[in-house]
């Protein structure tokens, strides 16, 4: 990805974010490091979905190995490339499938958090639908030298917007979809903001009823648990329509799928899970790409993981051609190896710029002095090598770098060779577990 300048706004979202230990949304691009040959396999996917193709990729790493970083990294570099992209976690109440509308709950989310190039932060639902009507507008208007008080031009613009939704009129639920959005034109053309909002209500999941459907927009069906995930690929391929290269779709935190009690449940949403995936993989879903975020847990437990389905197995397993040092990206399961340490070191130089940037400070880190953070960081630990994660890393070299700013006479050296911050490096560094996935490295 291009590295545009780093605006106040930006360094203070990275600043904030990483000093709270959580992924930062925006400015990714300027900390980013490693990660060559699983951004090189996600630009082709890109490419693949950009020319009608699908794509369903399963991003793999333990707690803090970047998994989330990497998944945002990848929404940004989608919307680079004039993506509409979808966000969302799954959480406990947000589901791919279940009662009491933990399905149509997730579809929700990711429809606020929709997002675009031009408006990046989400709810960009609106904001893609009035520029396409205002393209075809200009288009209209360019091309008949119409001006759009005269009559006979809405004819000529709506003539253009219903050759679009015709395209999704075929599909599953592709009718009402399309009834929805010249609905939606109705309500901008007479300026009834009552029909343009039940239109986005609509859209967006938000009708509870298919009579009060009906009642606002004439149509008899509305987005439940069943067919939400049908709506996606309408969307998908409406976004090719209009000039977008297509929709991609992030679910991160699917490890709470794994934690569901009850085997029926766990077992309903893996298979709607695998739905999706046979989608993508048999060509039967055009301009939609799909990543899954999740741990080792989620995909190889035998018990409550996708392993314990024969079928996801059989396609997520690692070919035993497979060796060490030779990766297959074209493979459905990306693995986040760790960061080398020259990639941390990189990465903590990457953020020091950044800290350093924001407040205004004439200072910088040399690569001595990061190499004895890491070490001072690790002190005290087994198995450090592999068990501390870049997250943990991250989080104590924020806190260095707040102290140093706080407490100008204080040097970074000084602090990171006290005695004190090593003691409480080694006490406030250690992985929060959960008995029931805790991971073990031998």
């Amino acid at each position: 990805m291009s590295q545009p300048k780093l605006t106040k706004r930006v360094s203070t979202a990275l600043v904030n974010a990483l000093s709270a230990g959580v992924v930062p949304r925006v400015g990714l691009e300027h900390i980013a490091v490693g990660r060559e040959k699983e951004i090189a396999a996600i630009r082709q996917d890109f490419e693949h979905i950009a020319n009608g193709g699908a794509a369903f990729r399963f991003v793999i790493g333990r707690y803090g190995a970047g998994k989330s970083f990497t998944l945002q990294l990848i929404r940004n570099l989608a919307m680079e490339s004039g993506f509409v992209v979808a966000d969302a976690d799954i959480t406990p109440d947000r589901r791919l499938t279940g009662s009491q509308g933990a399905g149509v709950a997730t579809y929700r989310e990711l429809m606020r958090n929709l997002a675009t190039k031009s408006r990046p932060e989400g709810g960009a639902l609106t904001i893609i639908l009035e520029r396409w009507i205002a393209a075809i507008q200009a288009q209209v208007a360019q091309e008949t030298g119409m001006k759009p008080n005269e009559e006979g031009f809405d004819q000529q613009v709506e003539a253009r917007i219903r050759l679009v939704t015709q395209d999704v009129a075929d599909l599953v639920n592709g009718f009402d979809f399309a009834t929805v959005i010249i609905a939606y034109w109705t309500g901008y053309r007479s300026n009834d903001d009552t029909k343009k909002e039940s239109a986005l209500r609509w859209l967006r999941g938000e009708f509870s009823t298919k009579t009060e459907a009906k009642a606002a927009l004439g149509v008899r069906v509305i987005i439940d648990d069943d067919s939400w995930y049908d709506y996606i690929k309408l969307i998908a391929r409406f976004a090719a329509d209009i000039d977008y290269k297509g929709l991609i779709v992030i679910l991160d935190e699917v490890v709470h799928l794994s934690k569901i009690p009850t085997a029926i449940a766990r077992q309903n949403n893996y298979d709607k899970l695998l739905a999706m995936f046979n989608d993508a993989m048999q060509g039967k879903v055009s301009h939609l790409g799909t990543l899954i975020g999740g741990t080792p847990q989620f995909l190889e437990d035998p018990r409550r993981g996708l392993y314990s389905d024969p079928a996801w197995q059989r396609r997520t397993a690692q070919s035993r051609v497979v060796q060490s040092d030779a990766i297959d990206t074209s493979a459905p399961v990306i693995h986040l190896d760790p960061l080398n340490d020259s990639e941390l070191q990189g990465l903590l130089q990457r953020i020091a710029i950044v800290f350093f940037t924001h407040y205004e400070l004439n200072k910088q880190l040399t690569s001595d002095e990061i190499s004895r953070f890491i070490a001072a960081v690790r002190s005290g630990r087994v198995g450090t090598e592999t068990r501390l994660t870049p997250g943990e890393i991250i989080r104590d070299f924020m806190t260095a770098l707040n102290l140093i700013q706080q407490n100008p006479p204080l040097k970074f050296n000084e602090l990171i060779n006290t005695q004190q911050y090593q003691s409480a490096t080694v006490r406030t560094t250690q992985p929060a577990t959960d008995d029931e996935f805790a991971e073990f490295t031998l």
